[in-house]
């Protein structure tokens, strides 16, 4: 029974491992050591990890007050700033609408409340909290302009980038099937200041699903269709400069 428990272990490790790998392997296309990468939506610091695995220094952006402290618990020695904000198309005051048992879908967005997934599924935002909201180009003012920016913030997506007007390097954005008129808002945008080059992962999926790099065009099309055969279709698009 010894035996099989450290056999079972020793498996665990070299998983991790070999998924940490993958994981490293895939974001070193956009992140290097020595970076700065914006964490948009950072919860309880999932995705930090991954980008001070890779030598970055991260900025958290995390409007609510639980997930804030967490951060601030786990990352009080690491090379991450904790920013408990919001973001979104100019300063202010919002209400954030908090999902208290599942906190990673709590949103700015209505829209996301009546008629995303989570609606049909019986989720509840039960908790309202008025929270300070500042823009992508205030926080670059601040810390310098970042290689890289994720943005995970339930169909407030598009507010978030109309933030900014300083193009970053590169950067990805959440998208669902059910909100894709917001996810081409979000990609005309980013061609309005000068991206052209896109693709997308599915899911968790740490790996992009175009070998090249395509236009916004091709990506929104592909999505499309998959989504015929996929009805709840969701990940990231991603977009870089050069």
């Amino acid at each position: 029974m010894k035996k099989h428990s450290m056999l079972f272990i020793l498996i665990t490790v070299i998983f991790h491992s070999l998924l940490n790998a993958v994981e490293n392997n895939f974001l070193n296309q956009f992140i290097s050591s020595g970076d700065l990468v914006f964490d948009v939506g950072a919860n309880i610091g999932k995705k930090t990890i991954e980008y001070l695995q890779l030598g970055a220094t991260v900025v958290c952006f995390e409007p609510q007050p639980d997930c804030a402290s967490k951060l601030r618990q786990k990352f009080s020695n690491a090379s991450v700033y904790i920013e408990e904000k919001g973001l979104a198309d100019k300063p202010g005051i919002l209400t954030l609408t908090v999902c208290t048992s599942s906190n990673t879908i709590s949103t700015f967005s209505d829209e996301w409340q009546l008629h995303g997934r989570f609606h049909d599924m019986g989720a509840q935002w039960n908790k309202h909290i008025q929270v300070e909201v500042v823009t992508l180009d205030a926080m670059i003012a601040q810390y310098g302009c970042p290689t890289f920016c994720k943005i995970d913030v339930e169909n407030f997506e598009y507010e978030v980038l109309k933030g900014l007007t300083h193009p970053i390097p590169a950067l990805s954005f959440e998208f669902a099937i059910e909100m894709l008129h917001n996810t081409k808002k979000c990609l005309n945008y980013l061609i309005s200041l000068g991206y052209r080059k896109f693709n997308f992962a599915l899911e968790e999926n740490q790996q992009l699903f175009f070998n090249d790099w395509v236009s916004a065009e091709q990506v929104i099309d592909t999505i499309e269709r998959r989504s015929q055969n996929h009805s709840l279709i969701w990940g990231d698009i991603y977009a870089k400069l050069h």
